[in-house]
């Protein structure tokens, strides 16, 4: 995503905790742990608009997911608040309704169904993002994020996948938004056989082009 996201603004700022490399020519990198509050002030001062794509991404011990999911969301919130309430694009998760079934259609409002800690770290964060709206004008796009890799790789991703271009377009599309909101966005591609129905989202003019169904038979022939 660097390089997709490169164009969007002057000066990109990443931050991990791992090694990011080095830095492209439009880049900062900056070494910082979500659970520590100045450093995550610290982070967000002079941006325009934050991807928050940061914390554990998979099921793991409460202590590690505490700090980086849910004190570090909290962490991220307040620094927004405090310099100036730049736009953010929430990556939440599937794993929010992992208990629904995969023969369920269904919308933005349909209640959460956490499959782990993991999933109930991202509803925590799905509600910080709706009560700083609420109570502060804090604006956020929860972005649901199905499958995100360079191609689908089982017969799952057919209807879960996001494409990187897709991704991209969608991150591109809520910070030009002249409207935002708080939305939940389902972050999927335009799949055949996809679960969820954006269409109350409909107002920011998202359109993915990417579908997994153009790789069924390469999955149905090695899968």
């Amino acid at each position: 995503m660097r390089q997709r996201l490169a164009p969007l603004a002057n000066i990109l700022r990443l931050s991990d905790i791992s090694d990011l490399g080095e830095a492209g020519p439009n880049e900062e990198l900056v070494a910082c742990d979500l659970g520590d509050a100045k450093g995550v002030h610290d982070l967000v001062k002079d941006c325009d608009a934050v991807v928050h794509l940061g914390g554990i991404s998979g099921e793991a011990s409460f202590s590690k997911i505490l700090n980086g999911n849910i004190i570090g969301c909290y962490n991220l919130y307040e620094a927004a608040r405090a310099h100036g309430q730049p736009r953010i694009l929430y990556a939440s998760s599937l794993h929010t309704v992992g208990f629904y079934r995969q023969d369920e259609y269904f919308d933005a409002t349909i209640s959460p169904r956490p499959d782990g800690l993991y999933g109930v770290s991202k509803c925590f964060g799905e509600s910080m993002a709706r009560m700083y709206f609420d109570k502060f004008g804090q604006e956020t796009a929860i972005v649901r994020i199905g499958s995100c890799f360079e191609h689908p790789r089982d017969h799952r991703m057919l209807a879960s996948w996001l494409s990187y271009d897709d991704f991209a377009s969608l991150v591109e599309c809520v910070f030009n938004a002249p409207r935002l909101g708080c939305p939940i966005i389902w972050g999927v591609s335009n799949n055949d056989a996809r679960w969820w129905d954006n269409s109350r989202a409909n107002y920011l003019g998202w359109k993915p082009k990417d579908n997994a169904g153009d790789h069924r038979a390469r999955i149905e022939a090695t899968v």
